[in-house]
């Protein structure tokens, strides 16, 4: 490591590494990482809270630790830092969903997924960025403002997990976590050319950050590379008795599984827009590139054509009465009290569920969800794993109160605040594991993010494909431009 920057872009693959061999303290390592916080979050706002005191503690005790135990009796997390998505609680530090209702939120106990973390030896860097309540698809609210991304400030990094990918681009943390519902962790990880993980459902136990019996969300890893993602999975993935969609399997080490990691005899499918065009040119250009390197790694790659519903249509209608509860449950009680202070989009969700019967969302949840499940099952039924584009374009400009890009490719988008999960909501509802990676840039300088899905459960076969393609394809020397304010 030649200087400070060099330490806070190492991986936390490398970090560990160096910890064991005790080449590196873990103050110094914390150290690093909080100067460039101060100097360089202020342009990125990807910080809600900033644990300086908690993480220095924390890291002079795994100091201590480390020149008095032995490598092997240390866990396998043992002093790196990091992040948690605000919507994860964390006990005795500042929680607040990003809302003003809950700006002095402090909880007593912790969400499971950091509670694993912190068993496994992590330290707590801060709480990340999210929109209110987690229901958006960019990252701001009344409470945090914009958060911006590090490779164009003026762009927005997504969302809703944009804090923790836009602080794992600006090189301030090796790891972080986020959640997932349509597209939350991937979205962001496609804008700011990080990694982000959505496992299968039941994976990593969802535990007070939502309902256990709500099928669709996840929690899980966000990083800069493949490796990291394994080594956080192998910590945080395992049953729990509160979450009753637990996987129960827990002999699977996700490190080993990328080990020598080969695309060569799989069959991958390919699909850029899942039969939901329009996608931008520089995508469809990044993820022609993509298939033709998986070819050329000995993959058998053929494109294929999928039928799923509107993907517009069915995230309003399976998530407007979810949101409405969501509301009523934490801001405006029954009568609907005051309205709340984040974007009209959730305005137009509540009065969709107005007009919603009972009936109306069964529907929804058993015959417009079985469209897509066995949509996707009949690829994987013929094909390891499936690759497309993550989102439908780079990083757009911040957009104000429309939420989104009005067009793309020229072609007008029927819902700009939510058009960039058209690519992801499809495997969230089917439950799917799925990671996004980068697959290179656009001409501008702009991350573009693939999409590999895998069969239900098939999350170290995921991990697996993408190693193999960050190996083939590594673009982890390259860094936003940002420069310290």
């Amino acid at each position: 490591m030649n200087t400070d920057e060099d330490l806070c872009f190492a991986s936390g693959t490398e970090l560990s590494a160096l910890i064991r061999a005790r080449l590196l303290s873990p103050v110094e390592l914390v150290e690093s990482l909080l100067a460039r916080i101060e100097t360089v979050d202020p342009s990125v706002n990807s910080f809600v809270t900033v644990c300086a005191d908690e993480a220095l503690a924390a890291a002079h005790a795994a100091a201590h630790d480390l020149a008095n135990s032995s490598i092997e009796d240390l866990p396998p997390l043992h002093g790196l830092p990091v992040s948690v998505k605000d919507l994860t609680p964390t006990a005795g530090v500042l929680t607040t969903f990003g809302s003003r209702h809950f700006a002095d939120n402090v909880p007593d106990s912790d969400g499971l997924i950091w509670a694993r973390l912190k068993a496994a030896g992590a330290i707590l860097l801060g709480k990340t960025t999210t929109p209110e309540f987690g229901m958006h698809s960019i990252t701001e609210s009344p409470l945090t403002g914009i958060t911006n991304n590090p490779w164009d400030l003026n762009r927005t990094p997504g969302g809703s997990s944009g804090g923790s990918a836009a602080a794992l681009a600006a090189g301030l943390g090796p790891l972080s976590t986020g959640s997932d519902g349509g597209g939350s962790i991937r979205v962001p990880s496609s804008y700011c050319g990080t990694v982000g993980l959505k496992c299968s459902r039941g994976r990593i136990p969802i535990w007070s950050e939502g309902n256990p019996f709500e099928t669709v969300d996840v929690v899980g890893p966000m990083t800069r590379t493949v490796a990291d993602t394994a080594l956080m999975l192998n910590v945080v993935a395992g049953p729990h008795h509160y979450d009753p969609y637990s996987l129960l399997d827990t002999d699977t080490d996700y490190v080993r599984a990328i080990a020598d990691a080969s695309v060569r005899g799989l069959r991958i499918a390919y699909s850029p827009d899942l039969g939901n065009p329009p996608i931008e040119p520089a995508v469809l250009a990044g993820l022609a590139q993509a298939a033709a390197t998986f070819e050329q790694m000995g993959a058998f790659v053929e494109p294929v054509d999928i039928h799923l519903p509107d993907p517009m249509e069915y995230f309003v209608a399976w998530w407007a009465p979810f949101i409405k509860l969501t509301l009523e449950d934490n801001v405006l009680g029954p009568s609907g009290g005051n309205a709340i202070e984040s974007h009209p989009l959730f305005v137009e969700f509540t009065r969709h569920a107005d007009r919603m019967t009972a009936v109306d969302h069964l529907r929804v949840q058993l015959h417009q969800r079985e469209q897509i499940h066995r949509a996707l099952a009949d690829v994987f039924l013929a094909y390891d794993v499936l690759v497309t584009a993550t989102t439908p374009s780079v990083a757009f400009h911040h957009p104000g109160s429309i939420g989104g890009p009005t067009t793309v490719a020229g072609k007008t988008v029927t819902q700009p605040s939510l058009d960039n999960q058209r690519n992801t909501e499809a495997v969230s509802h089917a439950g799917y594991p799925a990671i996004s990676i980068p697959a290179g840039f656009s001409l501008d300088g702009l991350p573009i993010g693939m999409q590999i899905c895998g069969p239900h459960g098939a999350d170290a076969i995921v991990l697996h494909v993408a190693a193999a393609f960050e190996a083939a394809q590594p673009w982890r020397g390259r860094r936003p431009p940002l420069r310290a304010t």
